[in-house]
């Protein structure tokens, strides 16, 4: 590995304000900000808009689509013949 081209990998904490949800990962995204962890350590935090506690996906609250009724539309407006 070649010498002052990598960015630094380092632990830090993502928080989800809207899920009350919090996460120590490595990444190489820094902060200003930092935060007391439960090991008593201090990270550097990074505030999310959305994650795996919030998100409809995972949260199981996401609206499925009619995807036969669109099909059926897209063909009926640009059949050839």
């Amino acid at each position: 590995m070649q010498e002052g081209i990598h960015p630094r990998y380092h632990l830090v904490v993502f928080r989800d304000e809207g899920a009350n949800f919090e996460l120590l990962t490595r990444s190489t995204l820094g902060s200003d900000k930092k935060i007391k962890w439960k090991d008593g350590n201090e990270y550097p935090l990074v505030y999310l808009d959305i994650s795996s506690a919030s998100h409809p996906f995972f949260t199981g609250t996401q609206k499925l689509v009619d995807a036969a009724g669109r099909i059926e539309k897209f063909n009926k407006r640009y059949r050839r013949g």
